[in-house]
């Protein structure tokens, strides 16, 4: 952080108020030039308001808003991005449709003569993802990318735009150890270039790393301030919630020599090279990978969402090899996707609703002649979200007006609409605080007691080390480690990241 005395942005007694809800009560926020400022709260606490009133994205209902010691008030996200700030939201802003290189240079383009010189635009694409260290092919649509090559996507489009003041909003959700360390560098070099960069995460094991100060909100007012050395994780997670948090990561405990629930073998999918996994009931098995190592797209594939071109999958002793994924939900497998707003969760419906979709077909449900009973159907929905901990004042709520943590805490509730055997979680925690974290933990532990099958597919790499019982790492398409007890340790899965060879047993 430099010594200048003059803020890059100064928010004073900022507040909001939407109809019915105060977001922001008096909030007060400074950043300075070559400053990592970290927002830190729980979901709802304020955090996405308060970047979006410094991007344009709706300006504030009293406060004001300095930048360099000038009053301003933007108009648009536009009229934001002219005076130098960025963001990089949890929901992207790219154009699907368009190529990642088209993205980038997405209203600057480059031209020779008239038209628009797509060379020029490929090459220089290609530049800055080399200096970033980011493999991505910039002439692939945007649609065809994982959600983490989105997230690389969105960070290099707001360091193309060389802005002063870049708002990073959960940058890390999708990204991998390895992704991390990258986007951290490049974090570091913004700062010595005298950039100012608001950084929101819910990983506090990151702000050491790069943090300087931290802010803390709660239900839309300030907390406090203070330097990224004065608390411990501990004292900062009760700062935030308000209460204390003993154990983020539960003791699990493990079913022993549980039945096999699902095998898979020789699976060959688009980027799965053929994978053997045995998945058995009462133990969470974590799945862990870089961006791109098939962790995630073998899993689809054996469900049912992606094609299979090699290799079968048996259920239950059944083959159930390119099988509609319906057949997997009928057969009792439950899927929680790792993008809850494009496949879980139908946003214009109520908090009811989408939960009321995870149990339309249990028998309790059921009324006279078999019929749909709406009100049997209530009582199934009000135990899931007390079990799931949705307030009662939230359901009829839509669930896109919802924070993160609590959309999270519905899509897992759908899964509890039905009995289950085998339990997917996909990127389980994705954009959740930590208090939601503990919570949704808690689920995980309440279902692989219980006998279920469980399996954790996870970037965050604490997340997938902890709550396994025994850990499959993915590389190049394949399985490169298999790991139980103490051999579950950072240094074995990160060389296993690397590795595109799995050991003999």
């Amino acid at each position: 952080m430099t010594g200048s005395a003059i803020p890059l942005v100064e928010m004073t007694g900022i507040t909001k108020t939407f109809p019915g809800v105060k977001a922001l009560d008096g909030v007060s926020f400074t950043l300075m030039p070559g400053e990592v400022h970290v927002l830190f709260g729980e979901n709802g606490a304020g955090k996405s308001t308060l970047i979006s009133i410094l991007s344009g994205v709706y300006p504030q209902t009293a406060g004001t808003l300095m930048l360099n010691g000038d009053a301003v008030s933007f108009a648009s996200v536009g009229d934001a991005k002219k005076n130098g700030v960025a963001a990089v939201f949890q929901e992207f802003s790219l154009v699907p449709t368009m190529s990642v290189a088209e993205n980038i240079y997405l209203g600057s383009e480059p031209k020779r003569g008239p038209f628009t010189d797509k060379g020029a635009m490929r090459r220089g694409a290609e530049k800055l993802f080399a200096d970033l260290g980011f493999p991505i092919d910039v002439r692939r649509s945007v649609v065809s990318l994982s959600r983490a090559e989105q997230q690389m996507t969105e960070i290099a489009k707001a360091i193309h735009s060389e802005a002063r003041i870049l708002i990073l909003d959960e940058p890390t959700a999708s990204l991998t150890e390895r992704e991390t360390e990258t986007l951290f560098r490049i974090v570091r070099e913004a700062k010595a270039r005298g950039v100012g960069i608001v950084y929101i995460s819910h990983r506090i094991q990151e702000f050491s790393q790069i943090a300087d100060r931290i802010t803390v909100l709660r239900d839309g007012k300030l907390i406090g301030t203070v330097g990224v050395d004065a608390l411990s994780p501990k004292a900062l997670v009760e700062m935030m919630t308000g209460r204390a948090i003993d154990e983020i990561y539960p003791t699990i405990a493990r079913k022993p020599d549980g039945d096999v629930l699902l095998s898979i073998r020789g699976l060959k999918a688009w980027g799965v090279g053929g994978v053997d996994i045995d998945v058995r009931a009462g133990e969470v098995l974590g799945v862990a990978g870089l961006v791109g190592s098939g962790k995630s797209r073998t899993w689809r594939a054996a469900v049912g969402l992606l094609p299979i071109k090699a290799g079968s999958v048996t259920l239950k002793g059944k083959d159930v090899t390119h099988a509609p994924t319906r057949r997997f939900v009928g057969d009792g497998v439950f899927y929680l996707p790792p993008d809850r707003k494009s496949e879980g969760l139908m946003l214009s419906a109520t908090t009811r609703r989408n939960i009321d979709l995870g149990a339309l077909e249990r028998d309790e449900a059921s009324g006279f002649l078999g019929a749909l009973s709406p009100a049997k159907l209530r009582t199934i929905t009000d135990g899931i979200a007390r079990r799931v901990d949705i307030p009662e004042n939230y359901m009829g709520r839509a669930i896109s007006t919802l924070s993160g943590g609590n959309q999270q805490k519905a899509l897992f509730g759908k899964g509890f609409g039905r009995d289950y055997d085998l339990y997917i979680f996909d990127e389980p925690t994705v954009g959740v605080d930590m208090g939601t974290r503990a919570a949704l933990y808690r689920l995980i532990k309440e279902l692989a007691e219980a006998g279920k099958a469980v399996v954790v597919i996870s970037s965050d790499l604490p997340e997938a080390m902890n709550l396994a019982h025994r850990l499959v790492v993915f590389s190049a398409g394949r399985i490169s480690a298999e790991l139980e007890g103490d051999a579950i340790n950072e240094e074995t899965i990160l060389a296993s990241f690397f590795s595109h060879e799995r050991p003999d047993a």
